[in-house]
């Protein structure tokens, strides 16, 4: 129960005080070039937990909204915090890619993967959806495509 007590604890520092404008009014882009992005979120209920993907891709841009979680991941520093052999086989994986980005980005720019993590909350098996958008994350899909010709 400590790693729940933990996350509680990170996710009360994620809203950041003097944020600048360009970050408060920051929506969803999609990666530019050859590159992939992974957006993720993650999340502890009473009965269980829900957590992000798994992608394969040499070049990828990875957002998550938990400023702590990505400076850990970024961080060439040792982490010694009770998740740090996470953090250590994110960097490690990382490693292997030709290019990787980190990058803390708002909740509501985050709101695809935080449907779906919530979403994960009732369901009883693991569900993988190749191609159709899963139906949690369809509004919020819709939502951010309307921002990306602006």
């Amino acid at each position: 129960m400590d790693f729940v007590k933990e996350y509680r604890d990170a996710q009360c520092l994620l809203e950041v005080g003097s944020a600048s404008t360009d970050f408060l009014l920051q929506n969803w882009k999609p990666p530019t070039g050859q590159l992939y992005k992974l957006n993720f979120d993650a999340a502890i209920f009473a009965n269980g937990s829900g957590v992000g993907a798994v992608i394969c891709f040499a070049e990828l841009i990875v957002e998550g909204d938990n400023s702590m979680v990505m400076s850990s991941v970024s961080s060439s520093s040792p982490n010694w915090s009770r998740l740090r052999v996470i953090y250590d086989d994110i960097r490690c994986l990382a490693a292997g890619l030709h290019y990787v980005s980190f990058t803390c980005i708002r909740r509501s720019v985050n709101s695809v993967a935080h449907s779906l993590t919530r979403y994960a909350n009732v369901l009883d098996e693991e569900v993988v959806w190749l191609e159709d958008s899963p139906p949690p994350a369809r509004d919020a899909l819709y939502f951010h495509s309307s921002f990306l010709n602006e």
